[in-house]
């Protein structure tokens, strides 16, 4: 399984502070609940890795 590997499964994703200080990414699917905890400098890298695969992704789109 990769990246790229489609999958037919449906998840819910929340993202926030907790009351420690931390950012929290919670996944939660067919009975899972995954907590992810980040500090916020972590929090951020992780932002920018997003924005530049949605930045990727569009120009992938209009090939």
């Amino acid at each position: 399984m990769g990246i790229n590997t489609e999958r037919d499964i449906e998840a819910n994703l929340q993202i926030g502070p907790t009351d420690h200080g931390m950012v929290r990414i919670f996944v939660e699917s067919q009975g899972i609940e995954v907590p992810m905890d980040f500090d916020p400098e972590e929090a951020e890298e992780i932002a920018e890795e997003i924005r530049a695969a949605a930045q990727a992704a569009r120009s992938i789109g209009t090939r």
